[in-house]
């Protein structure tokens, strides 16, 4: 008895032994979290009433309105309720010490004012440099110097399971809370396809409602990402997060700082994943590489001699595993730049040279890296559509040259005016569209007008919405 029990008592010291040394391995993050919190910001951005007002669809009478569009006016009769000014909340950093401060495009979208608070306490009102929603990467500046700022670090070698923290202002005023987590996965595509462009590093960091738009650091205090968006079925934090990688960030924050509008190369193709069912049939001896399903007439890949049914397997040298890749890789590429394709066609592999082109401002990402060309979108509207299959315009009772579906909604405006995804748009004021690019080219050609109407067709219901255009950032 007397053996089995120094038997045990030895395997629970030699337990205790090993638990002990694994914490010592554990990172501290006391020293480098109290650094970088001197530089993380809380920010509030607020949309005053005055301006709701003016955006608001007034003239709008809701007893002639169909019932879909009426619900969510209010009903005849109903008092119309005041708005208020609106406030949101988020975080940021600085990455000069003359007063930039990065965050999320969607922290401050359609605020009249936003206002920075230093860890100090004090507050400054921002001025907006420049603003993209496709990073979803906003550039601020305030009127300060000699303030502490963050340095960037590369996510490029992070690897899943290495220390990363976080620290932001939850719910917003919970500020400079430190979270802490591993990488769980690089690479990874946006629930958003907005922002097809951006390659996410997804953590297990506790990220909030507030935490958007501020750092994600490693174990040098250095920042690898800005902390943008969960995965969640409540709400809440549900133990997966994502984050744009400082790249991404720095590259859209130069281009906001020197033009006030980032540029994106394009080539041109609409693509898919290659399933275990198509790598058989395409020689492939794993479903890697991004499969093309149509190619934009005029497009850098057409020029380059891409064909429908090729599996674009590199580009510029690095390895595409899955379709998702891609547009991450051409969209951050600088428009007019060379770059080489690796391709699979009928069982043998080629390269082909293309130059890429640049996608239109008021084009979405859909048609940019990874899309034929049959989507837009009119970021004045918060509206994204698509030109109908043949096989949709039989299922809509439409004409062969009739409408566009909307394929998102992205836009307070829009929302407000009842707009879904699957209502089919007729008209922009007098002009019938009937593609994407027609869509485009109506609300360019509508100029500056405070509202642009569309005619709009649900089921048997057809009705004009005045949709009021965002302010410009």
């Amino acid at each position: 008895m007397k053996t089995v029990t120094q038997f045990a008592f030895v395997a629970i010291f030699v337990l205790l032994s090993k638990v002990s040394g694994a914490q010592s391995t554990l990172p501290d993050f006391t020293e480098l979290a109290e650094r970088a919190s001197a530089a993380v910001v809380s920010i509030e951005a607020t949309r005053t009433a005055s301006s709701q007002r003016a955006g608001a669809d007034e003239a709008v009478d809701p007893q002639d309105m169909p019932e879909f569009f009426r619900r969510f006016f209010g009903q005849p009769g109903m008092p119309p309720m005041e708005p208020r000014d609106q406030v949101s909340s988020g975080s940021g950093f600085l990455i000069s010490g003359d007063g930039e401060v990065l965050t999320n495009h969607h922290v401050i979208d359609g605020a009249d004012e936003v206002v920075v608070r230093l860890p100090d306490r004090r507050e400054f009102e921002a001025t907006v440099i420049g603003s993209d929603a496709q990073a979803d990467i906003a550039l601020l500046r305030i009127k300060a110097k000699g303030l502490p700022y963050l340095k960037a670090g590369s996510s490029k070698n992070l690897r899943p399971g290495q220390w990363v923290f976080a620290i932001g202002s939850p719910f917003g005023f919970l500020d400079n809370t430190v979270t802490v987590g591993v990488v769980s996965g690089v690479g990874r595509r946006s629930m958003d396809a907005s922002q097809q462009y951006t390659p996410f590093i997804q953590t297990d960091v506790a990220i909030n409602r507030g935490n958007s738009g501020g750092p994600l650091l490693n174990t040098d205090g250095e920042v690898v990402g800005i902390n943008s968006q969960i995965f969640s079925n409540s709400g809440g934090y549900m133990g997966v997060s994502f984050a744009i990688p400082i790249e991404v960030a720095t590259n859209t924050a130069k281009q906001l700082r020197e033009s006030g509008h980032v540029r994106r190369g394009q080539l041109g193709v609409a693509i898919q994943n290659v399933d275990r069912k198509f790598a058989k049939t395409l020689g492939l001896d794993r479903s890697v590489g991004a499969l093309v399903s149509s190619v934009t007439p005029g497009s850098a890949a057409e020029k380059a001699g891409v064909k429908v049914g090729d599996v674009i397997l590199s580009f510029n040298g690095i390895e595409i595993l899955q379709s998702s890749d891609l547009p991450p890789m051409v969209g951050n590429t600088a428009p007019a730049s060379k770059v080489k394709l690796r391709v699979l066609r009928d069982g043998k592999e080629r390269e082909l040279n293309a130059v890429l082109g640049e996608v239109p401002s008021d084009q979405s990402s859909a048609s940019t890296g990874a899309g034929g060309g049959d989507k837009a979108s009119a970021g004045v509207l918060g509206l994204v559509v698509q030109t109908p299959s043949a096989e949709e315009r039989e299922q809509l009772g439409l004409a062969a040259n009739e409408g566009v579906l909307i394929a998102r909604v992205v836009g307070d405006a829009a929302r407000r005016a009842g707009l879904r995804e699957g209502d089919v748009i007729l008209r922009v004021g007098r002009t019938a569209v009937a593609s994407a690019k027609a869509f485009s080219d109506a609300i360019a050609e509508a100029g500056d007008s405070e509202a642009v109407m569309l005619l709009v067709r649900r089921g048997e219901q057809t009705q004009f919405v005045a949709i009021a255009r965002r302010k410009a950032e």
